[in-house]
């Protein structure tokens, strides 16, 4: 027998058992390790089912994540960075005339100084530029404009930021201008008083412990708790925002969560801020005495990416179990985005007609398997269109009810409807130049409305699950712990 007739000496795919592979490398095969760990927390992990610790908060992150990139952040926190460096002047100058009318002025000031301790240069000029602002605003007819002209940039400022807390929940109605205006000066009118009142009890309780024997005992206790009084406040503040600032009902608790988390990185960065005054000098060589404006505007934009990635933390807590996508939202197509709009219309439409209560857009998210965006914006679409409304329910949410008589409503005149959904006709002389091709264009759609009027929506037999339906109809609701906080009234009328 020849080397070649023994099976053993001829390896490949005939002979498994022939000359073993080479040994694969420590680094193959740890970036292999690393990319399936990286394709598992990208896309596998919206496949798990269990709801385990570890899930959830790889869940939670993934989201986090994915709403920060898909929202462009970065170019929302530099508009917010402009729009706080014009509105800082007036927003010292309201601090401090509220300040004056209680007396506490110079308690203000040092209230400044300690809470931003990276920016004292800047307080300082910002201080001088207040002096002679509100010498300007209480004179004459300077009086009433100086006052309009301060409401006006602090109420455009806190109007972006709504706007951006809102673009991150996928809200997409503002709050109406009464509301604006009476919430945000209630808030101008607040934040000094709090300051002021923080100040007072801070002081009240270091000079009643320190000067009563009884409480000697309490003095290193309330030297921690005075330490810890920064980190305690920019806790509560950055809850209350994420809380109360989007136009949408959020849970506190999970406020609460990112705002721990968002008040710890940003003692963090005050810190490294502080510390790194040495650098400063560098600055000073090439700024000369403009150095403070690169710092703080780094400062600003990294403390407004902060607060705007604590938003999208508490998004991401409040709706995780309402997501449920493998791939990029915003990269789906429009034939896919029709399919699931006539299943979503067909959903609601068979709930209305069997007597059933309409479901609010979590709901619907949760009992169809359909993301939450994909869902909030089809029912704007579908309520543009005039297709459904949006309506207060018993227990306060907002359900998604038809607007029209269901019976007759086929596939042709939903897609007829939504087609006419939004502005047409404003290129100019387009409709003119083009006019025989646009008519044949026309013609070929409306052919095929017609081809499909014969299809009712109410004959579309959608898939039940009966543990969905308990749990949807289940009093208190026990899925998602969002329990329908994501629900705003997009309709002013409600």
């Amino acid at each position: 027998m020849t080397n070649t007739d023994n099976p053993n000496n001829n390896p490949g795919k005939d002979n498994p058992k022939g000359k073993t592979p080479p040994k694969v490398s420590l680094i193959s095969r740890t970036m292999t390790k690393v990319q399936d760990w990286a394709n598992y927390f990208w896309t596998g992990i919206w496949k798990e089912t269990t709801d385990s610790t570890k899930v959830r908060l790889l869940k939670v992150a993934n989201l986090s994540i994915r709403s920060f990139m898909d929202r462009d952040l970065q170019s929302r926190s530099m508009s917010l960075t402009y729009s706080t460096v014009l509105a800082i002047v007036p927003a010292f100058a309201l601090l401090l005339a509220i300040g004056k009318g209680f007396g506490l002025q110079d308690l203000l000031e040092q209230q400044l100084y300690q809470n931003f301790p990276a920016q004292k240069q800047v307080i300082g000029y910002g201080l001088k530029f207040v002096d002679s602002y509100l010498k300007e605003a209480s004179q004459g007819m300077f009086v009433g404009i100086g006052i309009l002209f301060l409401l006006w940039t602090l109420i455009s400022l806190l109007s972006y930021i709504e706007s951006a807390f809102n673009m991150i929940w996928d809200v997409k109605h503002d709050r109406t201008l009464y509301q604006k205006v009476t919430d945000y000066i209630a808030i101008c009118l607040m934040v000094p008083v709090l300051m002021i009142c923080s100040s007072g009890v801070s002081i009240f309780m270091s000079a009643t412990v320190q000067d009563n024997m009884h409480f000697a005992f309490l003095t290193p206790f309330l030297n921690i708790a005075l330490e810890c009084s920064p980190l305690v406040l920019a806790w509560l503040a950055f809850s209350l925002s994420f809380c109360l600032i989007p136009n949408t009902k959020v849970q506190f608790k999970y406020a609460m969560v990112s705002g721990a988390i968002c008040a710890i990185v940003f003692q963090i960065l005050q810190m490294l801020f502080v510390n790194g005054q040495i650098y400063v000098s560098k600055y000073n060589a090439i700024y000369g005495s403009f150095a403070f404006l690169p710092l703080l505007l780094i400062w600003l934009q990294l403390s407004w990416l902060i607060l705007l990635f604590g938003c999208v933390l508490t998004y991401s807590l409040q709706n995780v179990f309402a997501f449920n996508f493998l791939g990029d939202l915003t990269k789906m197509s429009e034939n896919y985005e029709r399919k699931v709009t006539i299943v979503l219309t067909a959903a609601i439409v068979y709930r209305f007609r069997n007597s059933k209560p309409p479901l609010t857009r979590t709901q619907l998210s949760f009992y169809y398997d359909i993301p939450i965006r994909v869902v909030s914006r089809i029912c704007e679409m579908l309520y543009k269109a005039k297709i459904v409304n949006y309506i207060m329910m018993a227990d306060d949410k907002i359900g998604i009810a038809p607007a029209m008589e269901t019976g007759d409503l086929s596939v042709g005149e939903l897609l007829r409807r939504l087609d006419a959904v939004g502005d047409s006709n404003f290129i100019p002389r387009f409709s003119i130049v083009y006019r025989p091709v646009l008519d044949k264009i026309d013609a070929w759609l409306s052919d095929s409305y017609k081809s499909m009027d014969s299809y009712l929506i109410k004959d579309i037999h959608l898939p039940e699950d009966a543990d969905k339906e308990k749990v949807v109809n289940a009093t208190p609701k026990p899925f998602l712990e969002t329990d329908d906080a994501d629900e705003a009234p997009v309709n002013s009328d409600l």
